[in-house]
């Protein structure tokens, strides 16, 4: 009987041992925790040495920007040409080695936009390069103009408050390449 009650004791304290063990492999992994994104979610960005939102991925070679607060990743430097939506140059991208990159809404690229900031009118400590941001430089969306059929609307981070410029896709814009899902958002 005393021997029984030994084996079934240890029987529970193996279990929770390897209970344990369990929850302790659930919480440690390769790489950092990052919370579900979220579009209702802000997360607060104060100086650029702690600045949550933003995290620069190595695994693409440190040319890509992960933003924690909607999820998507953007190039860390977008392109610096102007030139027309019907040329689409995400569609061939490879930043670190990884394709998948697509024009952004109009709802995810001004995600970017913080309006208490000017010229850029980025959140502070946002780690983005190569960035041209005067009245005339305008990012393309694939977001239709629904008034003027045809035409797509542009974002300019020089005017934050701005909807966004309507031009047809023959137009000479910048672009600033995304990925990941797209909200379907305008």
């Amino acid at each position: 009987m005393r021997a029984q009650c030994f084996r079934v004791l240890g029987l529970l304290i193996t279990a929770l041992l390897v209970s344990s063990r369990a929850s302790l492999a659930q919480t440690t992994a390769v790489g950092p925790y990052y919370a579900t994104p979220s579009w209702d979610q802000t997360i607060a960005c104060t100086t650029t040495s702690s600045c949550p939102r933003f995290v620069v991925l190595a695994n693409f070679d440190n040319n890509a920007v992960l933003d924690r607060e909607t999820g998507l990743v953007w190039e860390r430097s977008p392109s610096e040409t102007r030139i027309p939506l019907d040329l689409d140059p995400c569609r061939g991208l490879a930043v670190g080695s990884r394709e998948g990159w697509r024009i952004p809404t109009l709802s995810e690229l001004r995600s970017l936009i913080d309006s208490s900031q000017t010229n850029p009118a980025l959140p502070p400590g946002h780690p983005f390069t190569s960035l041209h941001f005067d009245v005339t430089d305008t990012y393309w969306t694939t977001t239709q103009d629904l008034l003027n059929p045809g035409r797509f609307l542009l974002v300019s981070f020089a005017l934050p408050k701005a909807e966004g410029s309507s031009f047809p896709d023959t137009a000479f814009g910048r672009f600033w390449c995304v990925r990941g899902p797209s909200n379907g958002g305008r």
